[in-house]
């Protein structure tokens, strides 16, 4: 069942996404009078699973869900219809049109994609508001378990003030901006210090264990027990250790640290139960284990109930929330520039961590909640609304460099060079293509 929510999120995202970028080619091409011969969700190569012609345009659902097309007359696209562009230009044609029309009509998807991402950002502010730690709630620091990010310098107990000067105001916004940025400025033992973040930062992280770079400091609640745990019979689920071989613990890094110095040992401990202070006895093994499951992420409310932190809650009226939810779909925008900007650059490491199909599909959690969805899919609209803007023939901002270039010089390219063009973009595309989901297969088979 969570495989079948899984696969329903990923696909009805893709599909409203793919849909309305088609959308806002379709919409145009038509209003300058431009015939479209298909409009197509997902690519019907051979064969589609359902059409239907409506007027001059067929529409239809294929069956290769590796994105979707709309078929422009007189256009050089991925049809690479030449029959059709050896006929002299007709007036209902792309090529027939003013430059300036060509232009809104290529520009036209992306600007669904970006009106859309802002339009989602706007509406999850008025409908969810804002949940949030303040950073400067976090007065015990944060949890430094990722061995990569240790040996950089950062450790359990720093306060993260800063990130390339700029203040960190809220938590969650700490392993993003670490991720793009090139010094830390920490508070440790009450005195301030940079610690300076290497080019292949993300290389290393790669390379390493799957774990946050910063992670906030939570307790030990249990969750369950090893079926051969020594303490399967000792604790409960929801028990919190609080006190382990006499020494208070407030935090789960706490514990762990400890348990390292009593292998092999049965030692005193305390939990929380029910609003009562239980005394135990916990074993741990040679290899330093209790075999006690721990909740590693605790939702923000029960971490306030805890009376560990303060969560802040924001709500917005509807006029209120169009300046929030632009902000943050700005935000969004800069923030995959930066990443963009760092794949593209082979001293960094990033482009390891490029994704194809299986890593969008791994963002779906395996639970429905549409907050997440509506957040991820704004993410993907940005997403796939700059990837269609790199000047990549082949993709709209391919076509948009060409229509620049008629437009300044007064020159339109030939066709055939437009073909080639063509030809030579889905080499380029297949290649990027290839290698995003070689990625994801290698990934899956060394288990990273």
């Amino acid at each position: 069942m969570e495989i079948v929510i899984k696969l329903s999120q990923f696909l009805l995202s893709l599909s409203l996404l793919i849909i309305l970028h088609e959308l806002g080619h379709f919409i145009p091409a038509k209003l300058f009078k431009t015939r479209v011969e298909k409009f197509y969700l997902f690519f019907d190569i051979k064969y589609s699973l359902l059409k239907k012609k409506i007027g001059e345009t067929e529409y239809g659902i294929g069956w290769l869900p590796l994105g979707g097309y709309v078929k422009i007359s007189g256009m050089i696209d991925e049809s690479m219809d030449k029959e059709q562009m050896a006929l002299p230009p007709q007036p209902w044609e792309f090529r027939s049109k003013p430059a300036w029309q060509r232009l809104i009509i290529m520009l036209g998807g992306v600007t669904v994609n970006f009106i859309l991402a802002f339009i989602i950002y706007i509406g999850m502010t008025f409908a969810y508001g804002d949940l949030y730690l303040n950073n400067s709630e976090v007065k015990d620091g944060v949890w430094i378990s990722n061995p990569v990010v240790e040996k950089i310098g950062l450790k359990t107990g720093d306060k993260i003030l800063a990130v390339d000067g700029n203040k960190i105001k809220k938590f969650d916004e700490i392993n993003e901006k670490i991720l793009l940025g090139k010094e830390v400025t920490v508070e440790r033992a009450g005195a301030e210090q940079k610690i300076a973040l290497p080019v292949d930062f993300i290389d290393k992280l790669l390379k390493g264990v799957k774990i946050s770079i910063v992670e906030l400091r939570v307790p030990f609640v249990v969750t369950g027990t090893e079926e051969n745990s020594p303490n399967k019979t000792v604790v409960q689920p929801k028990d919190i250790i609080t006190s382990f071989n006499g020494t208070s613990i407030k935090y789960a890094d706490e514990l762990f640290a400890l348990v390292k110095e009593v292998k092999g040992k049965t030692v005193p401990a305390i939990v929380k139960r029910k609003d009562k202070e239980v005394a135990i006895s916990l074993t741990v093994n040679d290899s330093a284990k209790m075999g006690i499951g721990y909740a590693g992420r605790l939702p923000y409310d029960n971490l306030e109930k805890l009376g560990l932190y303060h969560v802040s809650k924001q709500d917005y009226g509807f006029f209120e929330s169009f300046p929030i939810g632009i902000e943050k779909g700005k935000n969004q925008l800069v923030g995959y520039g930066k990443q963009l900007k760092m794949i593209f650059n082979p001293k960094t490491g990033a482009y390891k961590g490029v994704g194809g199909f299986a890593a969008i599909f791994n963002i779906f959690p395996n639970t429905w909640s549409w907050e997440v969805f509506w957040s991820i899919t704004a993410l993907l609209s940005i997403m796939l609304g700059v990837m269609n803007l790199l000047p990549i023939p082949a993709l709209d901002g391919g076509h948009v460099m060409f229509l620049l270039y008629e437009m300044i010089s007064g020159k339109k390219p030939s066709d055939k060079f437009m073909e080639n063009a063509q030809m030579v973009g889905f080499v380029l595309l297949i290649t990027l293509l290839l290698f995003a989901n070689g990625n994801d297969i290698y990934k899956a088979i060394v288990g990273k």
